[in-house]
C-alpha cells in the first residue's frame, strides 16, 4: 500500500487593505484634478487671448504689423426733414445703412463760442454716434444745420478683429461673462499651481525668491514708465 506523504495546509493568502491616504495626498489629488479641468476649460480661449495679447503688447514698441485697419470717409445726405435728435439720427443711420449692432455712444454737444482769429464765432451743436463691432466700426458726425452726415468707417483684418475680441469691442454681456470665467480660471490656475509646487517641492526658498524677483522686476519696469 503506497504511503501518501503528509502536507501541511497552506497558509491562506491575505490581501492587505490599501493604506489610508493622508490628508496631504487627498489635497494633492483634488488640486491636480481641479488644475487639469480648469486648464482644459481655458485652453482654447487662452490660445486666443495669449496670441492677441502679444499683438496688443507690441502695438507701439517693437510693433508687430499684423493687425491692419482700412479707413474710409463718406458724406451721406440726410432725409427731409432731418432727424430731430441724436437718437433719431442714430436710428436712421442703422436702418438705412444696415449698421450692426446698435449705436453704443450717442452724444450731443451744445453750441458754444470758439475763437476764430481775433473774432468769436458760435459753433453749432455737434452730434455723434458710434457703431462698433469686432470686424470694424463706423463713426458718425453731424453738425446741426448741415444737409449731410459724415461717416468714418474702419474695417479690420483678421488679426485686428481678434484683438477687438480681446478688448470686447462691440460684444454683449454673454461674451463679457465668458471672458470673466477665463480670467477667473487664470487666477485659480495661478493659485493652485503655486500650492501644488509648494506641496511637491521641498526647495521652497527658491520658489519664494523667484516670485519676489518677478514681482520686483514687474514693479520696477512699471514705475520707470510712470
Amino acid at each position: 500500500m503506497p504511503v501518501i506523504p503528509f502536507r501541511s495546509p497552506r497558509t491562506p493568502f491575505k490581501v492587505e487593505p490599501p493604506p489610508t491616504p493622508t490628508r496631504r495626498a487627498i489635497v494633492l489629488k483634488w488640486l491636480r484634478k481641479m488644475h487639469g479641468w480648469i486648464g482644459l476649460w481655458g485652453a482654447v480661449l487662452g490660445l486666443l487671448f495669449g496670441g492677441t495679447g502679444i499683438l496688443l503688447n507690441h502695438r507701439a514698441v517693437l510693433k508687430i504689423p499684423a493687425a491692419q485697419v482700412q479707413e474710409s470717409t463718406v458724406q451721406v445726405p440726410l432725409p427731409t426733414p432731418a432727424p430731430a435728435t441724436p437718437q433719431a439720427l442714430a436710428a436712421w443711420l442703422k436702418s438705412s445703412l444696415k449698421l450692426e449692432p446698435d449705436a453704443r455712444r450717442v452724444l450731443a454737444e451744445p453750441a458754444r463760442p470758439v475763437a476764430w482769429g481775433d473774432q468769436s464765432v458760435v459753433q453749432p451743436p455737434r452730434w455723434s454716434a458710434s457703431f462698433a463691432s469686432p470686424s470694424g466700426n463706423v463713426q458718425a458726425e453731424y453738425w446741426v444745420g448741415n444737409s449731410y452726415v459724415t461717416l468714418k468707417r474702419s474695417d479690420n483684418n483678421v488679426f485686428a478683429t481678434l484683438t477687438s475680441l480681446h478688448k470686447g469691442v462691440g460684444m454683449g454681456v454673454g461674451w463679457i461673462l465668458l471672458v470673466d470665467t477665463l480670467a477667473g480660471s487664470i487666477i485659480l490656475l495661478s493659485l493652485s499651481g503655486v500650492v501644488l509646487w509648494a506641496l511637491t517641492n521641498r526647495r521652497r526658498t527658491i520658489g519664494v525668491a523667484i516670485g519676489v524677483v518677478s514681482l520686483l522686476a514687474a514693479g520696477g519696469l512699471a514705475l520707470t514708465a510712470l
